[in-house]
């Protein structure tokens, strides 16, 4: 005859083993697991208070009586567009255009801009360019860059020269309209840095005051067919310091070109927008 194991108690009978005191203490012990764990659930993913929240103060209008301006008193040339004599381009591609040529057809066009007393110098350099080695490195014209700033899914050229004696750089934007290369966007500043980010330029160009740069963005508009100066501000270096009369050879994204030919592509990007402040800076400090 097989023998027969012994069977285990229940869970019912083994709790009825115990002294009338244990179980007391057992669910009381219980109850305490169960409100700790309880509490912990509540508190998991609460909002928790910010502390007091400001008042919001509506802006005070000043001068309320003072007759609105209807036309502006200085004219920056924001939305000045224009076609680039003698300058071909081959096939609508912007790339077989000769950044060279572009920076001598603007000399050319602009006579008195580059004459004596004003940016010679530059006009003296661009002999320079297409050269070797020493007499190479000479030319004003700085390495050319290809992005689609206008949005119509080609390239356009955004181009920086050294205009000299001096320390300004210009920087230049052309797109391409009926196989006619266009300038959509001029400026020139002592620049110690260019970006381009989406459809925007972004120029920093150093302050009389320790610590602050100047940050200018130009965006494309497609109503003005335009680069339009969107931002213009004043913001912390992060610690970097500029001298009130900064040195003729500033420190610069844009490197300059030895060769006479389109350079590859290039760009970097930046972190885009903050408020603006309109002013005639765009033209020069």
């Amino acid at each position: 005859m097989p023998r027969r194991s012994p069977s285990r108690p229940s869970r019912s009978s083994r709790s009825s083993r115990l002294s009338r005191p244990a179980r007391r203490g057992l669910a009381a012990v219980t109850v305490a697991l169960l409100a700790s764990v309880a509490v912990g659930c509540g508190d998991a993913g609460e909002l928790q208070g910010a502390g007091a929240t400001p008042t919001a103060i509506s802006p005070d209008k000043l001068w309320p009586d003072l007759t609105p301006a209807s036309s502006p008193a200085f004219d920056i040339g924001e939305v000045d567009t224009e076609v680039v004599k003698g300058i071909t381009v081959p096939g609508g591609d912007i790339r077989k255009v000769d950044p060279v040529a572009v920076v001598r057809a603007e000399i050319t066009t602009h006579p008195g801009d580059y004459g004596k007393g004003t940016y010679d110098e530059t006009a003296r350099r661009m002999a320079d360019c297409g050269g070797s080695g020493a007499a190479g490195s000479r030319c004003p014209v700085l390495k050319a860059y290809y992005r689609d700033l206008t949005g119509d899914g080609h390239d356009d050229l955004t181009l920086g020269f050294r205009q000299l004696p001096g320390n300004l750089t210009a920087v230049r934007v052309y797109t391409v309209r009926k196989d006619r290369l266009v300038q959509v966007m001029a400026y020139e500043d002592a620049v110690s840095g260019v970006e381009l980010a989406g459809r925007s330029v972004i120029i920093r160009a150093p302050s009389e005051v320790a610590g602050y740069e100047y940050r200018l963005q130009w965006t494309w508009d497609q109503q003005q067919r335009a680069m339009l100066l969107t931002h213009d501000e004043m913001l912390r270096t992060g610690g970097r310091k500029y001298s009130p009369h900064p040195s003729a050879s500033p420190t610069s994204t844009l490197t300059p070109t030895t060769s006479a030919s389109p350079s590859p592509s290039g760009s970097s990007s930046s972190s885009a927008s903050a408020p603006s402040s309109a002013s005639a800076s765009a033209s020069g400090r």
